[in-house]
């Protein structure tokens, strides 16, 4: 069957045959098994990359771990802070400071009305930790304050 198309030109009617086949996801389209040399690399790669996403979400919980920590030993030396300026002794302080990070060190020194009050401590968590990290904290209050 022909047809008339634009211009006077005969076209031939009915449906092309594909010539082609589509490539598949493996690229080697309808060639069969992957050649011997490419054999085992998707293996390989799986096994360099996954090592690497570990590490990575490692860090990442390191960090959030660390920031976690740094926000504890913040209200701690508020705490303390406070503590101190409504004129408990430095032990009460202490112990407060020591049921939040028992491994922090404490420093005091009075600024003006301030008591303040700084807090030390190790990283306890992942690459910070390792790494010899330390998280520091302050807080000041108002002496005589309630």
């Amino acid at each position: 069957m022909r047809s008339s198309g634009f211009g006077g030109a005969q076209v031939r009617a009915g449906r092309r045959r594909r010539t082609e086949q589509p490539p598949t996801i493996g690229g080697h389209g309808s060639e069969g098994p992957a050649p011997p040399h490419e054999r085992g690399s998707a293996a390989a790669e799986f096994a360099v990359a996954v090592p690497v996403v570990v590490l990575v979400l490692a860090c990442c919980l390191g960090a959030i771990q660390v920031a976690s920590q740094q926000i504890r030993l913040t209200d701690a030396a508020a705490d303390a802070a406070r503590t101190l300026a409504r004129g408990d002794p430095p032990a009460v302080a202490a112990a407060r400071v020591h049921r939040v990070a028992s491994s922090a060190a404490m420093s005091t020194s009075m600024s003006g009305d301030f008591v303040c009050v700084q807090l030390s401590a190790p990283a306890g968590f992942g690459p910070a930790a390792i790494a010899g990290v330390r998280v520091r904290a302050s807080g000041c209050a108002l002496a005589g304050g309630l």
